[in-house]
């Protein structure tokens, strides 16, 4: 972008890629984030995080991911919408399992070969987890097919932990009669709610930091703070997208900081 030399800036700070370096840490980040490391260092069965569009589940993910437990290995699943075996077949390469010789196996080998190589991570002290992000576009088949992946177990532990990833709708998707089972093996679950005023505040003031803005200029004022909080309800991804299209406006007027009008106009635009 053109104004970052303008506003001193080294990168984009309101990029919305799911970069972990950017994550603010509100409370409640920090006990999603708790309740991930939870689930996967007991004998949970699944673990649920639910968040409205753009309150930062997949950036929590990313952050999960940077900083896993020593001996533990993750399939992330970030295209959930497929059959029961594209399903396993995208775990298998997840874990690096070596292909079949089968150019089309079948549902029950690629569970067998799943099966055997979680008891060898298992014999290793390797500690196995399907994360499944967007998971309200799993079909119900495909749903009730991981639920019988926890079935794989050893006579003390479950061999693979499964966290569930997705936006408020995998709830009801979950609370359907068929679903019963998969919802009493939920055994911890958390919904990420949009940033308060104080906390957008933080927010901004973060991510222009991490982005090398040292300046003492605010520049978005408390004013401005407001303003984007009523435009955005406390959404992170819409707060990312309307101030970097302020802080173009800004730069095309050669202001030092936001102004009302081009604020206003950013979220028009937008």
């Amino acid at each position: 972008r053109m104004y970052y030399t303008h506003f001193g800036l080294t990168e984009a700070p309101f990029s919305i890629a799911p970069n972990p370096a950017y994550l603010f840490m509100t409370e409640r980040h920090q006990e999603a984030l708790a309740h991930l490391y939870h689930g996967i260092q007991s004998d949970a069965g699944f673990v649920l995080l639910t968040g409205d569009v753009g309150t930062g589940k997949t950036t929590v993910c990313r952050r999960f991911l940077h900083h896993l437990p020593q001996n533990t290995q993750v399939a992330f699943i970030l295209n959930p919408c497929v059959d029961r075996i594209e399903l396993l077949q995208a775990i298998s390469k997840e874990l690096a399992i070596p292909a079949s010789e089968n150019e089309k196996p079948s549902l029950r080998q690629l569970t067998d070969n799943l099966h055997d190589y979680l008891l060898s991570n298992h014999a290793k002290g390797v500690n196995t987890v399907l994360l499944v992000d967007e998971a309200q576009q799993i079909h119900p088949p495909v749903l009730e097919f991981i639920r019988l992946l926890t079935n794989l177990e050893t006579d003390r532990q479950k061999l693979l932990k499964i966290i569930l990833v997705g936006q408020p709708e995998l709830n009801d998707l979950l609370a359907q009669p068929a679903m019963v089972q998969l919802s009493q093996r939920i055994t911890a679950r958390f919904h990420i709610y949009p940033l308060t005023v104080n906390e957008i505040t933080h927010y901004i003031h973060h991510r222009l930091q991490v982005a090398g803005y040292t300046r003492e200029q605010a520049l978005f004022s408390a004013r401005r703070i407001k303003q984007l909080f009523i435009m955005t309800k406390g959404v992170p991804r819409l707060i990312n997208v309307i101030c970097d299209r302020a802080l173009l406006g800004a730069y095309s007027q050669n202001a030092t900081s936001v102004g009302a009008k081009v604020l206003a106009k950013a979220h028009h635009e937008v």
